[in-house]
């Protein structure tokens, strides 16, 4: 039975899981109807331009989860090893501990890549920038800086891969600290 629902950034939520399960192609419209409980005609209601115009809203929700949860700490938090203590605190949250997949690594590595490119780019850019920047205030040198964070959040996203492929959540869990070590004084 199709649900009511008021607002199209009531949507963005659960299509965010229909693409996380099935990727951007394999997310076909029954699909989405039956993930939203939405008939065809509000989804189109929602998202004239169709299945398109759905990725590139929940790509901007997450764009602006992680501006608002993660950046913003490792930017604007006063001490930098606060902001970095934020960053992998939220982002154990976000991805469940693990049991959450990457949707902007679901459409990197997917045949949509192309079709999302500068979004995909700049979402990790941003976060390997403001990690960086974060690193750097912390008193880390700037080539340090950027390696240290090309390496962080690289190895947060093979975490999250390694950790669907092989189902144990743990190894996630265990290169968060692994990497939260690296970073933070004990």
């Amino acid at each position: 039975m199709a649900r009511v629902i008021a607002e199209r950034e009531d949507v963005i939520p659960m299509l965010a899981e229909v693409f996380r399960t099935y990727g951007f192609e394999g997310a076909s419209l029954a699909r989405i109807s039956e993930g939203t409980k939405l008939g065809k005609g509000s989804i189109y209601h929602f998202f004239p331009r169709g299945k398109e115009e759905m990725a590139e809203a929940v790509l901007a929700h997450v764009d602006e989860w992680f501006e608002q949860h993660v950046f913003k700490s490792l930017l604007e938090h006063a001490d930098a090893m606060e902001g970095i203590k934020a960053m992998f605190d939220d982002v154990a949250s976000y991805f469940h501990s693990g049991r959450r997949v990457c949707l902007v690594g679901v459409f990197a590595l997917g045949n949509e890549r192309d079709r999302f490119a500068d979004r995909i780019r700049a979402y990790f850019a941003a976060w390997i920038d403001a990690l960086a920047a974060a690193l750097l205030r912390a008193g880390r040198e700037p080539q340090a800086a950027n390696a240290l964070a090309r390496e962080v959040v690289g190895g947060i996203q093979g975490a999250l891969v390694l950790a669907r492929a092989l189902d144990q959540t743990e190894i996630f869990t265990d290169t968060l600290s692994r990497l939260r070590g690296r970073l933070l004084p004990v």
